[in-house]
């Protein structure tokens, strides 16, 4: 039996089991730290955002769109690479309807409780315009309950038990754990390394979607990709002024800090900014147009005399991993590239590929993290 089988099978078990022992409700606690109780297994899902299909496609990997009965449309348009190949997988999702968004005050009540929903799973960066349109109490109203989750805003501290919560909102708990032991075993194997050297930490400056406008720059505070710089033995240049996990820095602030590497992170952003300077990492990604792209971006006014340019210790890293459960395999990357002399036997992309062969249910395809100092 294939371990995709053998996780199936016991997720149904597990399901089974989950509802004969709860048949009427159970109550799980969200990231916002709200008590939240509602009939379980979840029959009727509806994702707040379309990415959220990472962490179902973990659980649930032969059937991770069964239970989704409308999501927001941004997996297509910020993931296009991966969405075909979802798509290839499971033709039927074009037929899921989609919704506005949260944020920008465009979804629709009427249309989500025509799907009958069990629960909406929304991003915890959607929790304050959520209230303020009163989505949270016209849902109430509708009996529809909201579970928040978050994989964006701080996903070493909530990644983890977003999981959990959706492992027990769908009854597959035992999926979870599965994917939770692999993650902390993952990121281990950088930490517990860091930890027992405690080497210099470079300074780094994160990229946050370099090229993909005109302006600069966008980074990282101290949480999402500013942790992971931090966890993988960097100093992220950007703690200690961007007090929150998203800000700028302006050119002036990057040339004084003169970081020893730069990681700009990537995707195909085609749908946003057609025929942009972003780089365009990610699955199946065209590698000498990457790096073509990411050598242009040395060229900008920010970059101008610092140590990065001139050793190569320029990178890009698929910008995906700031939104998805898959942050370990960023954290190992980072980690080679920042001190390779103590990770020459890390292989992120074997870990990237035993992730896919492990939990997702398409196939690996390499293009996720390019540098100038490759060969």
């Amino acid at each position: 039996m294939s371990s995709h089988a053998f996780r199936t099978l016991l997720s149904a078990l597990t399901a089974l089991t989950f509802t004969a022992a709860n048949a009427d409700s159970i109550t799980v606690t969200d990231v916002a730290g709200r008590q939240v109780s509602l009939d379980a297994p979840a029959e009727r899902v509806i994702l707040g955002e379309g990415r959220q299909i990472y962490l179902l496609g973990l659980l649930e990997p032969e059937t991770p769109f069964t239970h989704v009965v409308g999501w927001r449309e941004d997996f297509s348009q910020a993931d296009p690479d991966n969405y075909a190949r979802y798509l290839e997988r499971f033709p039927d999702i074009e037929a899921i309807p989609t919704f506005g968004g949260f944020k920008d005050g465009t979804f629709d009540v009427e249309q989500a409780a025509a799907l009958n929903p069990d629960v909406v799973l929304m991003n915890i960066e959607a929790k304050a315009a959520t209230e303020d349109a009163a989505y949270d109490d016209k849902l109430a109203e509708l009996d529809i309950p909201i579970v928040y989750v978050d994989f964006r805003e701080d996903p070493i501290a909530h990644t983890i038990p977003s999981m959990r919560i959706i492992g027990q909102l769908m009854g597959d708990e035992a999926a979870a754990e599965e994917f939770i032991a692999f993650a902390e075993e993952q990121m281990a194997r950088v930490t517990d390394v860091i930890e027992d050297a405690n080497p210099e930490h470079p300074n780094v400056f994160i990229d946050r979607a370099g090229g993909y406008s005109d302006e600069c720059c966008m980074s990282f505070g101290p949480a999402n990709f500013g942790e992971y710089v931090t966890l993988a033995g960097g100093n992220n240049i950007a703690e200690g002024i961007i007090p929150n996990s998203f800000g700028n820095l302006n050119p002036e602030q990057i040339i004084a800090a003169n970081p020893e590497h730069v990681v700009v992170t990537g995707g195909n952003w085609d749908a946003y900014v057609p025929g942009g300077a972003w780089v365009g990492v990610g699955p199946g990604a065209n590698m000498d147009h990457a790096r073509a792209k990411l050598e242009a971006l040395t060229e900008r006014t920010a970059m101008t005399g610092i140590e990065a340019v001139d050793t190569g210790n320029f990178h890009a890293i698929w910008h995906q991993f700031y939104n998805s459960p898959y942050y370990f395999v960023a954290v190992q990357q980072l980690a080679k590239w920042l001190h390779p002399e103590l990770f020459d036997d890390l292989d992120p992309e074997a870990t990237m590929r035993e992730l896919h062969d492990r939990f997702l249910p398409i196939d690996y395809a390499p293009g996720y993290w390019i540098s100038l100092n490759d060969d």
